[in-house]
């Protein structure tokens, strides 16, 4: 059976996003995480204004007159880079999807904690700068050193890590692995990492860090919270809902093969409509995208359209004869390696690399169905102690996304902002838990 959640909260993002045309989701302003609405997939390449942003931290202000990329560690000549001074290697360009590890969190089963991203923490881009191996190059590479420690200019609010990623130097060294100054064209801005971000096509956002301002290489792999802890998930399969072993989590890397329908909406008027959407991949580049108009009983093989980049969006299209009645459209894509969208959730308990081939519940008919009118809940009195406890370093967008998470999980979580230097007092705890819980179940 497929995943109905799936299908009921891809309509509600459908329903959100009719706010404007091309208009962002807005998960939180601050720290700023901002979502591509669906119709955003008719773009092969993204525009920037339409592009995701995912910020940890608040956004930082970073002028080029003072920036400097450093490099140093297990290396022959530590280095230093002005902007200008990257400039003056041979400059690349590449086309590659960016996409967020924990993109479509908010479809699994049990629910997960985090930012509830649906389908538009992705974009595809045309990225202008260096490779990271001439960049190397000029500091000499010691033996030895197999990682690469990359640090921003981004800040940590409170008491939380510092933002710090590991790259392998095996991906570093190849040649598509960009450090960027330009996104579409244009200087990147400063929500999508100016003056400078890394490029690691194929893999996850986590590891694109931005505002990049310091490489370390190393022998071993960084023992930090963004490492050891966060942006892991299972070496191998696990039962939904269940603990997984801290020494059987991985690093996350490559991202799985994934397909979107981005037209039509959830109404169309008999006759022949056109479905649409895009397809990506990691390193090995999307080859098929099929379509089913029957819920996954039947299969149809759609057109592959665009430049067909590597690592980039692939466009398809089907033109279908649709007869009245509702219908449930999924699309699922398959790549060079083989790789298909699955038609079930493959569980991590962190809520990473969601790609649930998609249901869209789509009405065909005269006209277009009234929809419902979502009746508001009375709000919550907040308890003694949340407002400092939790809306300090975040309002309440964050909160308000997490639904249906248990008591347990809501305490992980309030251990881990305590951490991170959140004033919980032990007499406040127990009610603001019961406040939390009573929000998610809603």
């Amino acid at each position: 059976m497929l995943l109905t959640g799936a299908a009921a909260m891809l309509a509600q993002t459908a329903r959100s996003a009719e706010t404007g045309s091309g208009a962002m989701i807005t998960l939180s302003p601050r720290p700023l995480d901002l979502e591509m609405p669906l119709d955003g997939f008719v773009d092969e390449i993204t525009p920037t204004e339409h592009f995701f942003v995912r910020c940890h931290t608040y956004t930082p202000v970073v002028k080029e007159a003072e920036w400097k990329l450093q490099i140093d560690g297990l290396v022959e000549h530590p280095i230093s880079f002005t902007l200008a001074e990257l400039k003056k290697l041979p400059h690349v360009e590449l086309v590659s999807v960016l996409e967020c590890a924990g993109n479509g969190r908010s479809f699994y089963e049990p629910r997960l904690p985090g930012a509830q991203w649906r389908f538009g923490s992705v974009g595809n881009a045309r990225w202008t700068g260096v490779r990271v191996k001439d960049v190397l190059a000029k500091a000499g590479v010691k033996a030895g050193a197999t990682e690469l420690l990359m640090d921003g200019a981004d800040v940590p609010i409170g008491k939380m890590p510092d933002f710090q990623r590991n790259l392998t130097l095996e991906k570093a060294l190849h040649p598509d692995t960009m450090l960027a100054w330009a996104m579409n064209g244009k200087p990147l801005t400063a929500e999508h990492g100016f003056p400078l971000r890394v490029i690691a096509p194929g893999w996850a956002s986590d590891s694109w860090v931005k505002w990049l301002q310091r490489i370390t290489l190393t022998d071993k792999e960084f023992d930090g919270f963004w490492m050891k802890t966060a942006y892991r998930h299972p070496n191998h399969s696990v039962a939904a809902g269940s603990a997984v072993d801290p020494k059987d989590m991985i690093p996350v890397t490559d991202l799985n093969v994934k397909s979107v329908i981005a037209r039509p909406g959830e109404w169309a008027k008999p006759g022949t409509v056109l479905v649409q959407g895009v397809a990506w991949s990691n390193t090995n580049p999307v080859t098929k995208v099929e379509l089913s108009l029957d819920a996954g009983k039947t299969w149809q093989e759609t057109k592959l359209s665009g430049t067909g980049a590597k690592y980039g969006f692939h466009r398809w299209t089907y033109s279908w004869k649709a007869p009245e009645g509702q219908h449930t459209l999924i699309s699922r894509a398959t790549n060079s390696a083989g790789q298909v969208q699955p038609l079930q959730q493959e569980w991590n308990p962190n809520g990473y690399l969601w790609n649930v081939a998609q249901p869209r519940n789509i009405v065909i008919g005269m006209s277009a169905p009234v929809a419902e009118t979502a009746v508001a809940a009375p709000e919550e009195p907040m308890p003694e102690g949340y407002k400092a406890a939790c809306l300090t370093c975040h309002d309440g967008h964050m909160v308000a996304q997490q639904k249906k998470l248990t008591r347990a999980q809501w305490d992980r979580e309030v251990t881990k902002m305590t951490g991170w230097g959140a004033e919980v007092k032990p007499e406040h705890r127990n009610a603001i838990l019961d406040y939390l819980l009573k929000l998610s179940s809603r």
